[in-house]
C-alpha cells in the first residue's frame, strides 16, 4: 500500500513566561508528523529538546533521512533501529501508531493490549519566580490537587512555603532540573519534608547522579534527565525512587511502553510527563496514565491556546483523546 509522509514545525506562544532552573521559553517549537495510507493519516507530535543536543532543524534532518524507510513500509519496530530514542523518532512513533488505529478502526490502547485509559488527576506547573509571586499562583491554583514547582537553589525552601501557605491541601511535587549539588539537596530535602513535598524530581546532574547510589532521604528521588530508555535502569535503579517518562525522551509509545514495564518490574514508581506541547504531545502519554504514582501532561494548560480539537482537562484532570485528536 502507498504511503506518504509530511512534516511541518509550529510555534505555539505560551501564556507566560515559563521559567525553570536552566532558562525561560516564551512559546513552544514543535514538529508534527503526518503518514498517509490508504486515504487515512496517522499524526504525531514531537517537541525538540536542546539539552538532549536537539533542535528543530537537527530533528527535521533526523525524520527526513528515514523518509524513504517510511515509504517503504517500515513500522514501529524497525523504527527502533533506524533511529535513537528522542523527539524525531517520538513524531514517527506515535504518528505510525495514530495510522494503524486509523486503518483498522480499533483504539490504539486495544492494539497495545492496555487497560483503557480513564481520566487522570494531573499535576499543573508552577513557573520558577520568587517566593511571592510563586505564592500567588498557587493561590490562584490551590484547588488543583497536585502541583509541580520549578526550583532552582536561590532560597528553595522559602519558595515552597510560600506555595504550602497559599495551597494548603495540595499535593506537592518539586522539579530541580539538575539544579542542586549533592550537599545542597542534603541540607534542603527534610525542611522541604516537613512542608509535604512528595517527590523531588532530578536534583542533580545527570552526569553526577552517581552520587545518590543507595542513599536514604525523606523525600523520593525521581530521575526525568537521567533516564530515557529501559536500557538506563540498570543504572539508575539504585539512585532513584520513580521514573519520568516522557515519550520525546523515550523515542515515542512503544519504547515508554517498554520501560514503564520494566520499571515497575524494578520495583520503582512511575510518572507520565512531558515537554511543553500541545493535546497532540500528550494524547498518546495518557495511555500510560493507569497506575502511575504522578502524571504531569499539563503542558497544554501552559499555552495561549492549544490546537484544536484537543484533550479535554477539567482544573484537575486531563481525559483520554478522542479519535479525531490521535488513536
Amino acid at each position: 500500500m502507498k504511503r506518504d509522509l509530511r512534516f511541518h514545525t509550529a510555534h505555539w506562544p505560551l501564556a507566560r513566561v515559563f521559567t525553570l532552573s536552566r532558562g525561560s521559553k516564551t512559546g513552544a517549537d514543535v514538529v508534527v508528523v503526518e503518514v498517509e495510507e490508504a486515504g487515512r493519516i496517522g499524526r504525531g507530535e514531537c517537541v525538540p529538546y536542546p539539552r538532549y543536543g536537539e533542535t528543530v532543524d537537527s530533528v527535521l534532518e533526523q525524520i527526513r533521512s528515514v523518509r524513504d524507510d517510511i515509504l517503504d513500509g517500515s513500522g514501529r519496530a524497525a523504527l527502533s533501529t533506524l533511529l535513537p530514542a528522542g523527539a524525531a523518532r517520538n513524531a514517527i512513533d506515535c504518528a505510525l501508531w495514530d495510522l494503524e488505529a486509523k486503518c483498522t478502526g480499533q483504539r490504539v490502547w486495544t492494539l497495545a493490549g492496555l487497560v483503557p485509559p480513564t481520566p487522570s488527576v494531573t499535576a499543573y506547573t508552577l513557573s520558577l519566580d520568587d517566593p511571592e509571586a510563586m505564592g500567588e499562583a498557587a493561590a490562584r491554583n490551590a484547588g488543583r490537587p497536585l502541583l509541580k514547582l520549578k526550583l532552582d537553589r536561590s532560597d528553595p525552601v522559602a519558595r515552597v512555603r510560600a506555595v504550602r501557605a497559599a495551597a494548603p491541601r495540595a499535593r506537592l511535587i518539586v522539579d530541580v532540573n539538575e539544579g542542586w549539588s549533592l550537599d545542597e539537596l542534603v541540607l534542603w530535602q527534610e525542611p522541604l519534608a516537613e512542608l509535604g513535598v512528595a517527590m523531588i524530581e532530578q536534583p542533580l546532574p545527570a552526569s553526577h547522579d552517581q552520587a545518590l547510589q543507595g542513599m536514604s532521604l525523606s523525600i523520593p528521588l525521581g530521575a526525568d534527565e537521567s533516564c530515557h530508555v529501559s536500557a538506563d535502569l540498570d543504572v539508575i535503579a539504585a539512585r532513584y525512587q520513580v521514573v519520568n517518562i516522557k515519550l520525546d525522551k523515550t523515542g515515542g509509545l512503544s519504547e515508554a511502553l517498554r520501560l514503564r514495564d520494566a520499571a515497575r518490574e524494578a520495583g520503582l514508581g512511575v510518572m507520565i510527563g512531558c515537554m511543553v506541547g500541545t493535546s497532540l504531545s500528550m494524547a498518546p502519554a495518557t495511555l500510560l496514565t493507569p497506575g502511575a504514582a504522578f502524571v504531569d501532561l499539563d503542558g497544554p494548560l501552559l499555552l495561549a491556546r492549544d490546537r484544536s480539537p484537543g484533550l479535554q482537562y477539567t482544573p484537575s484532570h486531563v481525559y483520554p483523546p478522542e479519535p479525531d485528536l490521535w488513536g
